[in-house]
């Protein structure tokens, strides 16, 4: 096995993302080469999920695996993003094909909770994996799960403030971040996280992924450079649609900067249709 960076965090019903790099995903980095960044944005095609009150929404885990018992939460962060990622690469019906109805959230949410148990798998670092653990699982892990599926050619990794607009321009991303205990009631739909009031003294309640589903504003500075203060993102969560704006939250570039040794970026890519 490589010699990978591991940090691990605590796992609960709304986190469970472990940040794990591996140095040989740096060949597969994307570069940024000055190309021009605008404004985008894409729509998954999937409704917002919630890996939250499972019972509530009629979906039963004794029924997804034999010998497990029902759980009302999962910390099924990395899939839930990475099945909101995956339904903008392709089309419905294709997606129907693999068992991933995007008209109906409950539905996708089971889907979700299958490939979280396949990236618990593919995390080889790990000794649990769901079922019957709820251990979380990383970026990494889920973009192997997504390959191993066939639906996405590769990934690719984005180390700096620039790298992430860019792949953005191509498609959506799966965004791993610290998660502070104050971002989880942002103040107001359109506020950032950068906003929220005292957020870094209110500790770190663990890890998240979220995906990255557009880039809204695009500032330059006097030197040309992109404003990190001003340049926003705006990633979808997992956590209902009534959570947020419709499910969503926005962060300046400048906060992705101040912890970027703790995020990771990694692209899906889908180059050739299936």
């Amino acid at each position: 096995m490589p010699d990978l960076t591991i940090k691990q965090y605590d796992v609960t019903g709304q986190l469970g993302r472990h940040l794990v790099l591996d140095p040989r995903s740096l060949a597969y980095r994307r570069r940024y080469s000055g190309e021009p960044i605008n404004p985008v944005e894409w729509s998954p095609k999937v409704p917002v999920l919630d890996q939250q009150d499972l019972l509530a929404q009629g979906i039963r885990t004794s029924e997804l695996f034999q010998g497990v018992p029902d759980v009302d939460a999962l910390g099924s962060c990395t899939a839930n993003a990475a099945t909101a990622l995956v339904s903008v690469l392709h089309d419905a019906a294709t997606l129907a094909e693999v068992g991933l109805d995007v008209t109906a959230p409950a539905a996708a949410e089971r889907w979700a909770i299958g490939l979280y148990s396949d990236a618990t798998h593919r995390d080889q670092w790990h000794e649990q994996a769901w079922p019957d653990q709820d251990c979380g699982s990383s970026g990494l892990g889920v973009a192997k799960a997504l390959r191993h599926r066939g639906l996405i050619d590769q990934y690719g990794h984005a180390t700096t403030a620039e790298e992430l607009c860019s792949l953005l321009q191509t498609g959506p991303v799966l965004i791993g971040m610290p998660w502070f205990n104050a971002w989880f009631e942002p103040v107001g739909s359109a506020a950032l996280l950068d906003d929220i009031p005292n957020w870094e003294e209110s500790g770190l309640a663990g890890g998240h992924e979220v995906c990255g589903i557009a880039l809204e504003d695009v500032v330059y500075d006097s030197t040309g450079g992109l404003d990190y203060a001003r340049t926003i993102l705006r990633p979808q969560n997992s956590w209902k649609r009534s959570w947020g704006d419709n499910g969503c939250f926005r962060l300046s570039l400048a906060l992705y900067q101040r912890l970027r040794k703790q995020f990771d970026v990694i692209q899906p890519r889908l180059d050739h249709q299936r």
